[in-house]
């Protein structure tokens, strides 16, 4: 059975929406007039009541739009009513009444269906000593649905996917998953760098497409036949591994899985949506009648299968009338995209940067408006910075005997430098150095005699000193005499006595080598001679 056929016979059994007059003025729906004069006009009044045809998504909440509680910051899925975390690595809940995700990572607006959507990674950037990109690092919302998915039906899975920056949003391939039982949400027992849902058991693929852009939402769909009844769905990225040292992030939207059937007869778009030939259509069948509306009023004389929109935005409906019948398609919602690039840009002092009409003589955040090919408008965020505007303070310290570097310069005494960086720019940088030293008290005698006052041998830390690691005094022949790792970093405890296996040792000068710990992280071993005196 064809498509259209099956819209005309799913038309014939349509009850009948009569605009019959009757004793009392009511609204007529197809002219763009308030004929009753209630302030209402066309498909606002209820007087026109008319049916939606529209596909019913058998995920719940589908758009994101019902949540039992605003989220104020990242990881906050559970906000939005009937989504659980599907993975241990967490998705992110963006709405308009509370946060709207990360400053660097801007979700695109506006967002195809409402004010909420969900935000989510594949795989996370290293960062920090030793830090490697963990490219499992993939993060799934799923859903138990409101129906089963049944065996040997073909669905239909309509999606938006947003992108954010080039950088941070490559081309990408989606996945969509399902499970049998919906006691296999969440998956991966705990586990962060799990990956997929179908590395373990409980999930198969069903279907997975590639798509890709910038700054903008993008519409996919995944036609598929499942195998199983399906009661669980789990939307995210593919199973493909990528490392990548900065963070690779995605935003969904306007989920509607339902049999294929009922996406028969919807609006489409024809050409860009920036495009002076933007047009809408619907699928064309003599036995039925149009009528297009934009936000509810009747655009008078448009009862084509084709509307040219003529850049005109707004909610566009068609009124399908049938013998005795009557539906209305789902809303269209034409938005001319607005599209964000982000340009990051280094100058030398004094220079002058034109930026559009713009000459710049200061750091900052500037924005420019320009004309895509497709006659779209493109806001392009510039980030400038002037190098040698301020100087880069850096604080360090060194141990005696050690030097920091600047450069090809190396500094060896506490104080304060300014240093002057060639840059890869071409221009001169400034960097303030302040300089300070780790200082340590180590005493060059000690008497063990009992009287309370310098009886053991050990060391007296400064301010960084975090930890004594090793103490070792030696005779002068170099054998080893004591000998303690459990030394703590104020050096009052476990010091050498002045006692050889519980005897007092011989007057006379010892050897020791120690290994300390600083807050830098450094290991350090430092050596000397100390007294016993008696």
């Amino acid at each position: 059975m064809s498509a259209l056929l099956y819209l005309s016979l799913l038309i014939a059994s349509w009850p009948f929406w009569s605009t019959t007059p009757s004793a009392c003025i009511v609204e007529i729906c197809d002219n763009g007039l308030d004929d009753d004069g209630d302030g209402l006009i066309d498909l606002n009044d209820p007087d026109c009541d008319c049916p939606v045809l529209e596909p019913v998504s058998l995920i719940p909440n589908p758009s994101f739009e019902d949540y039992g509680c605003c989220p104020s910051s990242r990881s906050q899925m559970e906000c939005a009513s009937g989504w659980i975390q599907a993975s241990t690595p967490t998705t992110d809940y963006l709405h308009t009444c509370g946060w709207m995700g990360w400053e660097d990572l801007p979700v695109p607006l506006p967002m195809p269906d409402g004010e909420g959507c969900m935000g989510f990674r594949d795989g996370r950037p290293g960062g920090g000593v030793n830090q490697a990109p963990e490219p499992n690092w993939k993060e799934y919302a799923g859903a138990c649905l409101t129906g089963p998915l049944r065996a040997g039906v073909t669905y239909r899975f309509e999606f938006y996917i947003g992108f954010t920056y080039l950088m941070n949003s490559p081309p990408t391939s989606l996945a969509f998953f399902g499970s049998t039982d919906c006691a296999n949400l969440p998956f991966g027992d705990g586990l962060a760098n799990f990956g997929c849902p179908t590395n373990g058991p409980g999930w198969v693929q069903l279907g997975s497409v590639p798509i890709n852009g910038v700054n903008q939402w993008k519409k996919k769909e995944i036609s598929f036949t499942p195998a199983q009844d399906m009661h669980a769905i789990v939307i995210g990225p593919n199973c493909t591994s990528i490392p990548s040292d900065v963070a690779y992030y995605y935003f969904f939207d306007n989920l509607v899985l339902a049999e294929q059937t009922a996406f028969d007869f919807r609006i489409s778009a024809v050409e860009n949506p920036c495009s002076e030939t933007f047009a809408l259509r619907i699928p064309a069948q003599d036995s039925l009648q149009y009528q297009w509306y934009r936000n509810g009023i009747a655009l008078v004389g448009e009862t084509g299968s084709e509307l040219k929109v003529a850049g005109q935005t707004g909610n566009y409906q068609v009124r399908v009338l049938g013998p005795n019948s009557c539906r209305l398609t789902a809303v269209y919602q034409y938005r001319i995209p607005v599209i964000t690039n982000q340009i990051d840009v280094v100058a030398c002092p004094g220079e002058l940067y034109a930026f559009g009409q713009q000459t710049l003589r200061e750091s900052g955040i500037y924005y420019d408006t320009l004309k895509t090919i497709n006659n779209c408008d493109s806001v392009v965020r510039l980030n400038l910075k002037f190098l040698g505007e301020e100087k880069d303070t850096v604080y360090a310290k060194i141990f005696e005997g050690e030097s920091w570097q600047v450069g090809a310069k190396h500094f060896s005494k506490p104080g304060e430098y300014t240093v002057t960086l060639p840059s890869q720019y071409g221009c001169d940088s400034l960097v303030y150095l302040i300089l300070d030293a780790y200082r340590l008290f180590i005493p060059n005698a000690f008497s063990p005699n009992g009287d309370g006052r310098n009886d053991t041998f050990t060391i007296f830390p400064g301010p960084g000193l975090t930890e004594i690691l090793q103490l070792q005094v030696f005779d002068r022949w170099g054998g080893l005499i004591f000998e303690t790792s459990t030394q703590d970093a104020n050096g009052t405890k476990n010091g050498w006595d002045g006692n050889i296996k519980g005897k007092p040792a011989t007057p006379g000068h010892y050897v020791y080598q120690a290994t300390i710990r600083f807050d830098d992280g450094k290991e350090r071993i430092i050596a000397g001679s100390v007294s016993l005196v008696r």
